[in-house]
């Protein structure tokens, strides 16, 4: 781990201290691309597969530095800030997702890859959710899918899923509760989010 902190490390500030330094000294801001861009990247091609991931990661961090002066530090830690940018931007690509989801989802493990889908499909498929999983997170609505995967792939905390999505901190515990219950019916009443914890672990 960098010299750079992560939301609860003694050296937060360290963030913080490079952001303010990055107004007036622009190239600081590759120290936070250096930190988090492999995570905030992984986090991304999990979502939308790696072709959609490059444009997103490199829009979040273009966003960050053009929104460093607006930071808050008492608000968020820079990797809860980052995945709240990441998260948003996702969001402009709902559909990639919902597809490469559904594409995954109707995926049997004889099945050619060919197309766009199939390519994202295959790649989520290799990082081990199963097809029955993928296909129910198809079908949740964004706001459910968002924090979902923001638990389950982030590893993210309610309070920091609430800052990063500018909810409050009970929506993120009734999102979660709903995505886990319509997952755990549409896969027969197994526990979804070892699936998904082992996904990320993988």
């Amino acid at each position: 781990m960098t010299a750079l902190s992560r939301v609860g490390d003694p050296a937060r500030t360290d963030d913080f201290t490079v952001i303010q330094l990055s107004r007036d000294e622009p190239e600081r801001f590759g120290e936070i691309f250096d930190a988090y861009f492999a995570e905030i990247h992984r986090y991304v091609v999990s979502r939308l597969g790696p072709d959609a991931a490059e444009d997103v990661v490199a829009e979040t961090f273009l966003a960050a530095f053009r929104k460093r002066t607006l930071y808050d530090a008492d608000r968020a830690g820079v990797r809860t800030w980052l995945y709240g940018i990441a998260t948003n931007l996702i969001g402009n690509h709902r559909r990639t997702e919902v597809r490469a989801l559904r594409a995954l989802g109707r995926r049997s493990p004889e099945l050619r890859v060919e197309g766009h889908d199939d390519r994202v499909a295959a790649q989520v498929s290799a990082q081990g959710l199963r097809p029955e999983l993928a296909a129910a997170i198809a079908k949740l609505n964004k706001g459910d899918r968002d924090v979902l995967l923001l638990v389950a792939l982030a590893g993210l905390g309610h309070d920091e899923i609430a800052v990063a999505l500018e909810i409050p901190y009970g929506t993120v515990g009734s999102r979660l509760s709903r995505a886990r219950k319509k997952l755990r019916a549409a896969l027969g009443g197994t526990n979804p989010m070892l699936d998904l914890e082992e996904n990320d672990r993988g």
